[in-house]
């Protein structure tokens, strides 16, 4: 048991595990009264720690939620469409409740002041009569105005007498001190409406008890009307309460589940009884509907434009309903088409990670996302052809390192033991194979025939031709050799370099494609007389280097497997101690530079030169070093290849 709760609270995380400490002292310390500040501050961390819990829970929540595309777009229409909709709705019912009040509040305060007004009519009227009219005519106006009054009252003072109508009035006559004086008055908890006339020594009071149940008859069927208590505020005014009053009124029952109650208020300046100077107010509260409001309102105009005006607010509310819908159709229909796509695409790229390159999507239609699909399943093509590509190039470099390999194994690895002659070669191929060609062997045991040549192109054609040149030199040196005397015999005639040079053009002209040919130069050293016997068929003259000058060997013909009677002669050389013989392909001296310009004969022998008295392989290093560095091309532009001969 230990063991897993160790476990539990490995897995939590420190603001998890500060929650549930913080709920675990909390929890204890409910049960220990005396440390009510330290349970009050545990709450506390509880509190903070559990809103801190919360709001990573929901970042938790909403970002794994959202990794999905359908739930993000669901989230942005939320965001763009309902969110603004459901404001507006907000905005619109807010609207409506607000114009709602304000109307009913308009309605009923301009019809209370209407009524006031008449009052301040009947006041006006009376009290410019003469003393003989008086009667007569408060029984006229009272009864008058009886309709739009029910329980009005009227109070004339002057010097001979007070006339009350009815008989049975018993508002008292305001002190003689008041003066003119209208609106909403207030005594001992009760509100009335009334007007005061003062003329000389007349006064004249009109007076109304604004019941609830008289101020809702304002407007008929409008709902309830009445002061009501204020709310405990302070405005810098006196805020006149009424006594409580009982009332009958029928509210009328909500037409449909919209038809809300709407309930505001004013405040109404007052005339306190008490203190008519001072300024007071009364709180005017109304309850109504919308749909007495409407009726109300409607009410005002003919039946036949009612009915049409209903009519048309139905008309445009069914439209605007239908219009949603469509909308509603429309939005999920292409979020669909979205998220549809977007769940083939997610599906095809793990069908890629999976290495299924095969896989390709529908497209549905011709639009932005079907370009995407189209686009996706151009790229699967291409990826899967150049995958198919590479294994292709991977294979095939595999070849070529084997046909490196093989080349490596035809370029002869031992220098041959001469006496009085030093041979260094070195072969650098452009590409992975190269189609120059170096080789030496002894003949007769004490001469030494070496070569070097140049086929025509580059890569696997040139060196397949190279192993070609090669086997078909060593083949005719063999057989050379194997004509001969038994052994112990002398040789009937020399070896002849020209001999074996047109033969080798022969074979090659034979055997190969009429396009392919290859430069060659063939020569035997004699190590008991110090003669070099040479034939060039079409190589760069090798240079000879005696005393610190240069000087070019002779070319004896074309050449090889171009042409099949070519001519080949051979030319003799004696050779002195300290001469180096120079022999190089045009990978040496044709490279360009940024610049178009060649490295050139000259550049090469003056570095040959310069370092003539070095040893051949740091020679040999110096010029192809001082080639890259002239080229400064990543990759070599033609197989370079130098053979040094040097009389000890």
């Amino acid at each position: 048991m230990t063991g897993r709760l160790r476990a539990i609270f490995a897995r939590l995380s420190r603001l998890e595990l500060f929650f549930s400490i913080a709920l675990l002292v909390y929890l204890t310390l409910v049960f220990v009264p005396v440390l009510g500040t330290i349970r009050s501050i545990a709450g506390l961390l509880l509190v903070i720690s559990g809103v801190w819990l919360a709001i990573r829970y929901l970042r938790i929540a909403l970002r794994k939620s959202l990794w999905s595309l359908r739930n993000r777009l669901l989230a942005t229409y939320m965001f763009i469409g309902v969110v603004p909709v459901a404001l507006i709705v907000l905005f619109v019912g807010l609207g409506s409740y607000i114009l709602a009040s304000q109307v009913a509040i308009y309605l009923a305060n301009s019809e209370l002041q209407r009524r006031i007004t008449y009052l301040d009519y009947v006041s006006s009227s009376i009290v410019g009569l003469d003393s003989d009219q008086l009667g007569q005519e408060i029984d006229r106006l009272g009864k008058s105005f009886r309709g739009v009054f029910p329980q009005l009252q009227l109070l004339v003072e002057n010097r001979r007498n007070e006339i009350r109508w009815p008989g049975s009035g018993t508002f008292p006559q305001p002190p003689s001190s008041w003066s003119d004086s209208t609106g909403i008055l207030f005594r001992d908890g009760r509100f009335y409406g009334w007007s005061h006339k003062v003329s000389g020594a007349t006064q004249v009071t009109a007076i109304c008890p604004l019941t609830r149940q008289y101020l809702s008859s304002l407007v008929r069927g409008f709902g309830e009307v009445s002061f009501a208590p204020p709310p405990p505020i302070h405005a810098g005014f006196r805020l006149l309460s009424p006594a409580p009053e009982t009332s009958t009124i029928r509210f009328p029952p909500p037409v449909n589940r919209f038809d809300f109650d709407v309930r505001w208020a004013t405040f109404l300046p007052v005339i306190a009884w008490d203190d008519p100077k001072a300024p007071a107010q009364g709180f005017l509260t109304v309850h109504t509907r919308p749909s007495i409001l409407l009726d109300t309102l409607f009410s005002l105009q003919s039946n036949d434009q009612q009915d049409r005006l209903q009519i048309a607010l139905i008309s445009i509310g069914i439209l605007f309903l239908v219009v949603v819908l469509v909308a509603l159709v429309i939005g999920i229909s292409l979020a669909r088409t979205i998220t549809g796509a977007v769940h083939q695409l997610y599906q095809g790229t793990q069908r890629v990670i999976e290495g299924d390159f095969s896989h390709r999507i529908a497209v549905p239609r011709n639009d932005q996302v079907g370009e995407l699909t189209t686009s996706f399943n151009v790229m699967t093509a291409n990826v899967e052809r150049l995958l198919s590509v590479a294994k292709e190039k991977e294979r095939m470099q595999a070849e070529l390192e084997i046909a490196r390999e093989v080349q490596a194994q035809l370029f002869p690895r031992i220098v041959p033991d001469v006496r009085s002659l030093t041979l260094t070669a070195v072969c650098q191929p452009a590409r992975m194979v190269s189609g120059d060609y170096y080789d030496y062997q002894c003949v007769d045991g004490n001469k030494l025939a070496f070569a070097i040549g140049d086929v025509a192109g580059k890569g696997i054609s040139a060196a397949l031709l190279m192993a070609t040149v090669q086997s078909a030199m060593r083949t005719q040196m063999r057989t050379v050799m194997e004509v001969a005397a038994p052994s112990g015999a002398v040789r009937a005639a020399p070896l002849s370099t020209a001999h074996l040079v047109s033969e080798l053009n022969q074979q090659l002209y034979a055997f190969t494609a009429p396009e392919k040919y290859a430069t060659f130069y063939f020569a035997i050293y004699d190590d008991a007389n110090g003669v070099l016997t040479y034939t060039n068929a079409g190589h760069l003259p090798p240079i000879l280097v005696r005393d610190g000058k240069s000087v070019p060997l002779d070319i004896n013909g074309t050449v090889v497997g171009a042409f099949p009677f070519s001519l080949y002669e051979e030319s003799r050389l004696q050779l002195k101690s300290g001469d180096l013989l120079v022999c190089y392909t045009d990978g040496i001296t044709e490279p360009e530079n940024e610049f178009e310009e060649m490295f050139g004969e000259e550049r090469m022998i003056e570095l040959i030169a310069k370092h003539a008295d070095c040893e051949e392989k740091k020679i040999i290093d110096t010029v192809m070093d001082s080639v890259r560095q002239w080229t400064r091309a990543a990759e070599l532009p033609d197989d370079m290849t130098i053979l040094l001969a040097r009389k000890n």
